[in-house]
């Protein structure tokens, strides 16, 4: 094991050093990326090297594709500590042909509100507080969801899939680019809690590229979690230390919360985009109705002819994210608790309905106007996804979050356990579908989605990104299938992406100047983003040549994505 973390740790630091990939180039003007390296028994692409390395080497001693989706997760949870990790909740897709036949498995994992929480909560306390310290943390379902994953679809133990993650954590890692300026970003809410400070900050300074991040309290942490499995994280000592800790800083999570939790399994949205079958996560997340949603408006309209990113296609997707997303605000929350109607957002009938009232010119909006520093509400851009596909057929897509970028700020005394601020993610309304009741899960925008075509796997994606995965996600798809585009150049073409909250048209100055200027006269306010702005997501993806068998991979240049197979 030790001998493959060092070449574990020799990778990325040659990653390090390389130049600049060819995908980095803008499609159309100094060239493509190289096709994707073509695998023939397994293949995983994650958002940090090293995790997909630890995915592979699960695969090469025998696992199928959830026990290397399982271990990546968790090595997660130590590479990328600023998007995921057990003190969090996440959603996954498993398609397993020869196990489960034509039936896809959604596990949600999501994190759920505490019996204290109350639906006006937040009105009191005040915005700060749904996002930043102990009021902000929900119940966290991460280790519950990937223990259920492993037990009923895996074939591995825990302790093994689990044993890589403790190296990492136990014998540190380099500090890459991005993780330096996520640290970088948020020193203030570091800063506000010593035990953070003291994992991610160094001398109340951010880590300098290439120093080794050490997290051995989550080392011991995640030994417990191996020895004793998830009874230890929801029963034994480890609730016992997040109780604790919620109760010295005025948290709201109890030992019964957490005694309490449960993942659930649910069924999966399934849409169909020009013969194409799109299977996605439903609710609690909105992403996969949306997705949908958006691929049923655009089927409408013959954009392979319209060309990629032209104004006309752009306005399209605009619109088509701005009816997709008031469906969102209006429909959508913990199906549990709220009932939501799938089967008629789902259907081509509704996205005719809401085709026929698009807007052909924004005459209500502001005059167009070009922004090139976003002063619009922030959205975040935090969260993480995998992808697996091994020789089997079989397919993971797995997207899980502590929320916000390094999640509440708290962490767990003693246990290196950094906790979510998932209570964020509730709208502080106390009468809307997504507004906060005792164990309910708050709405997310995570889409791990499946593609199949003729009843055979072709394609397993995901992005993070806040409301930008929703858009992310359908422009990648019509990429692929509209644009006849490869796995990489799909990931790596421009994005735009309506503003939730301002109407705002988001666009990467790839986009070429011509075409914002016509967006601009039809009076879309637009914010430029810079060229592979971490803002727009970080897809990961994995398709399966259905003639050759081969599998293929890519990862997201807008952030520090890996592709390994073998």
């Amino acid at each position: 094991m030790a001998k493959m973390i060092s070449h574990l740790f020799l990778s990325v630091l040659i990653l390090l050093v390389l130049p600049p990939l060819p995908g980095s180039q803008a499609l159309g003007e100094q060239g493509s990326p190289p096709p994707p390296p073509e695998f023939k028994s397994g293949v995983i692409a994650a958002a940090h090297p090293l995790a997909a390395e630890v995915g592979i080497e699960i695969l090469k001693k025998g696992g199928n594709a959830v026990d290397a989706a399982v271990a990546t997760a968790f090595a997660l949870g130590v590479v990328e500590p600023n998007a995921s990790g057990i003190g969090g909740g996440g959603f996954m897709l498993i398609y397993l042909p020869k196990f489960l036949g034509a039936k896809v498995v959604a596990i949600d994992y999501r994190e759920t509100a505490p019996s204290k929480a109350t639906a006006k909560m937040f009105q009191k306390l005040g915005p700060d507080q749904m996002k930043i310290g102990p009021r902000s943390v929900a119940v966290p379902g991460t280790v519950a969801g990937l223990t259920l994953a492993l037990q009923k679809y895996g074939t591995m133990a825990l302790k093994d899939v689990l044993e890589p993650a403790i190296q990492l954590a136990e014998q540190g890692f380099p500090v890459t680019k991005l993780l330096n300026s996520m640290m970088a970003n948020n020193v203030p809410k570091l800063s506000r809690f010593p035990a953070a400070a003291r994992i991610y900050l160094k001398d109340g300074r951010p880590f300098k590229v290439g120093d080794r991040l050490y997290q051995k309290d989550l080392a011991e942490t995640y030994r417990l979690i191996a020895a004793q499995g998830q009874e230890v994280f929801y029963r034994g000592a480890i609730a016992e230390a997040i109780a604790k800790e919620m109760q010295q800083s005025k948290g709201l999570i109890t030992r019964e919360d957490l005694a309490n939790y449960r993942p659930v399994a649910r069924f999966p949205v399934e849409g169909n985009y020009r013969g194409y079958e799109i299977i996605s996560m439903g609710p609690p997340s909105s992403g996969g109705t949306q997705v949908i949603e958006i691929l049923n408006i655009l089927e409408g309209y013959d954009m392979a002819r319209l060309g990629l990113n032209s104004p006309e296609s752009i306005e399209i997707m605009a619109e088509a994210m701005e009816k997709a997303f008031s469906d969102r605000a209006e429909y959508m929350g913990d199906p549990d608790l709220v009932k939501v109607p799938l089967a008629e957002l789902l259907s081509k009938e509704h996205a005719e309905k809401l085709r026929k009232g698009m807007k052909t010119k924004p005459k209500d909006r502001l005059q167009g106007r070009l922004i090139t520093g976003n002063i619009a509400f922030q959205e975040s851009d935090q969260t993480t996804h995998l992808s697996v596909a091994d020789k089997e057929g079989n397919l993971v897509a797995l997207s899980q979050s502590i929320d916000a970028f390094f999640g509440s700020g708290v962490v767990v005394a003693g246990t290196g356990i950094l906790l979510n601020d998932g209570m964020g993610d509730f709208s502080p309304e106390a009468d809307g579908p997504n507004s906060i009741e005792p164990g309910k899960r708050p709405l997310s925008n995570m889409s791990p989605t499946l593609v199949l075509k003729d009843g055979k796997p072709y394609l397993t994606i995901g992005t993070p990104g806040g409301t930008r995965i929703t858009s992310a996600l359908a422009q990648v798809l019509m990429n692929l299938i509209d644009h006849r585009l490869t796995l990489p150049e799909a990931i790596n073409a421009p994005r735009v992406h309506r503003h939730t909250k301002t109407g705002e048209l988001l666009l990467e100055s790839r986009i070429p100047r011509k075409v914002r200027n016509v967006l601009a006269r039809k009076g879309y306010p637009l914010v430029l983003k810079k060229d592979f702005d971490i803002y727009l997501g970080g897809a990961q993806g994995v398709t399966i040549d259905a003639k050759t068998g081969m599998l293929f991979g890519a990862a997201d240049p807008r952030r520090e994505g890996a592709v390994s197979g073998y």
